[in-house]
């Protein structure tokens, strides 16, 4: 399923297993665990953890971070004595350029950890507990345990006692005590265990400089910062092109980009997407918003959902958001994923990305221009324009385009996504009112483009409301019992505006009628200086 295939880039050339005949031996306070080397993927790795071994960097270090079903890590020399808050944040003076590749996170696998960027190995590596694939293709993996006697060790650290952020209650019971280099030949009881368990559907491949661009797709963009290319290889329906960000959360989010070439309609093109509504439920996703806008006038539909995709022991809450741009010829799709709770943080990369982004030659980015602008172009969010070349979107978005309510119009949208959509209450009344407003939405919206006097009439009535709902701006709402108070109010507010104030004109006008037809049977002058008729 294209959805799901985001989560899923990485990168890594296949080589060699164990091309390194020497093996390390880790005698730890619980045993002895004894790796193998996958010099052939990641050479660079192997040569940094043996010279750091052999100097004697690692003696009197602790496995400072332990966590059962999934891993435990060490090789930090803070733990020898540093302060027990500095413990995870050491490491020697020189780096290592990560060397992804194609091996999965199993049991027993040796990986190295980093920080967000993935050039910044330096001495602490981690030993997988339980099988961990969400790992796969952004760590870099560089050996394995090779004897039973290791793996039993592995599980004998991973049930000791931890206490705050995962360190060993007692540390002295998870020392590591000193790392040997040794010929292959003199470990006993060594497992055969053949080549390791690989996902051989994706490489990594550096592009030249930071611009993805094809000509045959008719598509360009520029990489956010901090950001790198990946380009999956092989695979069902693979990305034609990829990237990966800085690590903040569980997982480093994943952009991608798919091309469709279609003879739909734009419409048919969102019910093509609303149709994956039923994968995302059978995998356990929850559709969170439903969005048509504009990419640079060109017609956009942007589709979000939230689930829990479990990696071994381990279960990440995900976030994905597709956004689909339409031309004629075909639909480029381009995908950002990210753990729940990095997404927002993140959410500006791929924005940026986005703005970057020519299609056909033209461009469809904002490029810089200013939001709301009326010669710049319109964010991502906004729906179409009265000279869009395609139907359907947001009457009030199309209504207020080009006029001094378009920048209310994104603001309330920000603060809809920003505040409202945080909450139980805000998110379920918002795809109720999706389902309804859009039954209707584009066919008016359609008849604004061609009505221009329609338009001016929407935008006249819409005002009110807009001025309403701008009072949520500063009512910080966090909670669904402060959303509940205020979309009461405001709806209250909103039906005396729409019903209450005609019904009270119509009323006034019906009293003044009566009035007059009283004081004309009576013989009363109906004004000052008139006479009786």
């Amino acid at each position: 399923m294209l959805w799901l295939v985001p989560v899923l880039l990485a990168a890594g050339l296949v080589g060699a297993a164990h091309a390194e005949e020497r093996l390390a031996v880790i005698q730890t306070s619980q045993g002895e665990i004894a790796i193998e080397f996958f010099a052939g993927d990641a050479p660079n790795h192997v040569a940094n953890f043996v010279g750091l071994a052999e100097s004697g960097f690692y003696d009197g270090t602790l496995f400072h971070r332990i966590i059962p079903g999934f891993m435990i890590q060490g090789g930090d020399p803070n733990t020898r004595s540093g302060d027990p808050s500095t413990w995870g944040t050491g490491g020697p003076d020189q780096m290592v350029g990560a060397e992804f590749n194609s091996i999965k996170h199993a049991r027993g696998i040796v990986s190295m950890a980093r920080s967000a960027d993935p050039d910044s190995a330096g001495s602490q590596f981690f030993i997988v507990h339980a099988d961990s694939n969400f790992l796969d293709g952004q760590y870099t993996a560089f050996g394995r345990v090779v004897t039973a006697g290791g793996l039993e060790t592995l599980d004998r650290i991973a049930a000791l006692e931890t206490a705050v952020q995962d360190r060993p209650a007692e540390p002295g019971m998870a020392g590591l005590e000193r790392i040997t280099l040794v010929e292959r030949s003199s470990v006993m009881g060594l497992l055969d265990l053949g080549e390791p368990d690989r996902d051989p559907s994706v490489v990594r491949v550096e592009p030249v400089g930071d611009r993805y661009e094809n000509p045959e797709l008719g598509v360009s963009f520029t990489a956010p910062d901090l950001w790198t290319f990946v380009t999956p290889r092989g695979g069902p329906a693979p990305p034609v092109a990829g990237l990966i960000g800085p690590l903040v959360g569980t997982i480093e989010p994943n952009i991608s980009l798919h091309v469709e070439a279609h003879q739909r309609t734009f419409e048919e093109l969102v019910a093509s997407r609303d149709a994956l509504e039923e994968q995302y439920v059978a995998n356990g996703f929850e559709i969170i918003s439903r969005e048509r806008g504009m990419l640079g006038g060109l017609p956009t539909y942007e589709l979000s959902a939230e689930g829990t995709i479990t990696g071994g022991p381990q279960s990440i809450d995900l976030r994905t958001t597709e956004l689909a741009v339409y031309t004629e010829a075909r639909a480029y799709l381009f995908t950002y994923v990210n753990d729940v709770g990095s997404y927002d943080e993140q959410r500006p990369s791929f924005e940026e990305l986005l703005g970057t982004v020519e299609i056909d030659g033209g461009m469809a980015g904002a490029g810089g221009a200013e939001l709301g602008s009326e010669t710049g172009s319109e964010p991502v969010t906004e729906d179409a324009p009265a000279d869009a070349p395609a139907g359907g979107g947001c009457l009030i978005a199309t209504a207020a385009y080009g006029s001094e309510l378009a920048p209310q119009v994104q603001k309330l949208r920000e603060l809809r996504d920003g505040a409202v959509m945080q909450t139980g209450s805000g998110a379920a009344f918002m795809g109720w009112f999706n389902d309804i407003y859009y039954s209707f939405s584009p066919a008016v919206a359609d008849l604004q483009r061609e009505h221009p006097a329609l338009r001016d009439a929407v935008r006249a009535a819409i005002t009110p409301m807009i001025a309403t709902l701008s009072l949520l701006e500063g009512a910080g709402i966090s909670s669904d019992a402060e959303m509940i108070t205020y979309g009461t109010a405001l709806l209250l507010l909103n039906a005396g505006i729409y019903a209450g104030a005609p019904a009270a004109a119509a009323l006034g006008a019906r009293r003044l009628t009566r009035g007059r037809l009283s004081r004309r049977a009576s013989g009363t002058p109906s004004r000052p200086g008139a006479s009786a008729s």
